[in-house]
């Protein structure tokens, strides 16, 4: 039985793997000019901000993309990138709202933004299964965190969350 929970387990990562790398890769190949272009909204504030930027977006979704190519279903990875990405902007826009600084952690906001999005793009081609959906809800929070310090101790990110 445990086996059985660790393959569906390792199954999910698995599908998952393109929204974690198109997650990963603008904190490496960011920086730049802002997706939103340096656009206010009606409250004054940044649309999505200066975090959020074209080169980290275009370097996410291809980097996602070409995992799912080598996964054998590129309309996948590209879907799960994207959605990824998505729901990242989606967040920031919401933390400018809120009147969050850059940087400035909301927990499960911060870890499970990209999920949300990521699922939610990618099941307009796939049925995901719900036991995938539980493995992603939980271990992603905790794997976001680990991999959010990593780069901060190698100095690739300014704050370790």
């Amino acid at each position: 039985m445990l086996a059985g929970i660790l393959e569906r387990a390792a199954a999910a990562l698995y599908f998952f793997l393109p929204a974690y790398v198109a997650n990963t890769l603008p904190g490496i190949f960011g920086g730049g000019t802002p997706l939103d272009m340096n656009r206010k909204f009606i409250d004054g504030r940044p649309l999505l901000g200066k975090g959020v930027t074209v080169r980290g977006t275009l370097a996410g979704i291809a980097g996602g993309t070409v995992v799912g190519a080598l996964q054998g279903n590129v309309v996948l990875g590209f879907l799960l990138s994207a959605g990824a990405l998505a729901g990242d902007a989606a967040s920031s826009f919401f933390k400018r709202r809120l009147g969050f600084e850059r940087g400035a952690p909301v927990p499960l906001l911060d870890q499970l933004n990209f999920v949300v999005g990521a699922l939610l793009l990618a099941s307009t081609v796939v049925s995901i299964p719900l036991d995938y959906v539980l493995v992603l809800l939980v271990v992603t929070p905790v794997g976001h965190l680990a991999v959010n310090r990593l780069g901060y101790l190698l100095k690739i990110k300014d704050v370790p969350w």
